[in-house]
Order: C-alpha cells, then sequence, then structure tokens
C-alpha cells in the first residue's frame, strides 16, 4: 500500500516526491470496509491522509513540513503578509488581498504551504483560487487553511 500512496504523491507534487517523502519504515493504514490508504504515519508522527472524494492526500503540519524541505524554492508556495499571518496560525482562511506572492502553478483544490514573508512554514491548506488569481484579486477567500504551526509560531 506504501507504493499507492508514493504514487499519488508523485502524480500531486511532483515526480520523485513519493519515495522521499514517505521513506521505508513508513505505515499506512488501510480502510477495513474499502481496503485504500487512509492515513500514513512515519515514526508514530501522522504525515498525511488520503481524502476519501478524491483520493489525493492531505497533508498534516509535518508533512507539509516534510514536503517544503523537498520542493523547489517557491513550489506550492503562497506567502501571505504580517497582519494575515496572525490569524492564519489561529487557523482562520487566507483572502487574496493578503496573499504578498503565490506559485502561479497553483491550481485550485492544490495542497499549498502557507508561509510569512520571512520564509518560514505557517499553515497547510487547500487552494479555492489558482496562485495567478491570488496575486490579482483583493477580494475573496485564497485558500481555505487546514493545518497550522506548532506552539513556537503562535508565541511570535
Amino acid at each position: 500500500m506504501l507504493d499507492v500512496v508514493r504514487a499519488i504523491s508523485n502524480y500531486q507534487f511532483g515526480l520523485d516526491v513519493g519515495e522521499k517523502l514517505f521513506p521505508d519504515g513508513t505505515t499506512v493504514e488501510v480502510s477495513k470496509r474499502t481496503g485504500k490508504p487512509k492515513r500514513v504515519y512515519l515514526d508514530g508522527k501522522l504525515l498525511a491522509t488520503v481524502r476519501s472524494n478524491d483520493g489525493l492526500i492531505a497533508l498534516t503540519f509535518e508533512g507539509a513540513m516534510r514536503l517544503r524541505a523537498l520542493l523547489p524554492s517557491g513550489r506550492f508556495r503562497v506567502i501571505v503578509s504580517d497582519d494575515a499571518a496572525r490569524f492564519i496560525i489561529e487557523g482562520k482562511s487566507l483572502f487574496s488581498k493578503h496573499v504578498l506572492e503565490a506559485d502561479p502553478r497553483i491550481l485550485p483544490g492544490d495542497e499549498v504551504l502557507i508561509e510569512n514573508n520571512k520564509g518560514e512554514l505557517l499553515a497547510v491548506g487547500k487552494a479555492v483560487l489558482s496562485g495567478c488569481e491570488m496575486g490579482k484579486f483583493r477580494r475573496g477567500l485564497a485558500v481555505k487553511v487546514r493545518k497550522v504551526g506548532g506552539e513556537t509560531l503562535r508565541e511570535s
């Protein structure tokens, strides 16, 4: 089942990401009812879930940190203003007017990594708009935030 999760990762995030994101020793929890992959763990930490509606991967914050280290700079990234960063780490959704920069290859529905302008990972979420639209629109929802960073980010 690990091969299936790796194949999904390669499709979703780019070739050769799967084996690095989910190395040997990764555990895949399988649904008893459907027989499909459900949750992905490494060293007891939940990295991702496989969404039942579309079969794609939804990352946890831990999984997002691993993915960030594997991707080229800027890929699947959305950079936000300092004003918005405070709200993002509280789990609030990201609105277009607070986007400073976004990967133009982002498509609606993509998993995205939300960073502040210092390059610190704040959260992971699901894009509502394309990367090009995020930078141009001044109104509307850009990203539905799903998982936010640890306590250290909240204290700063």
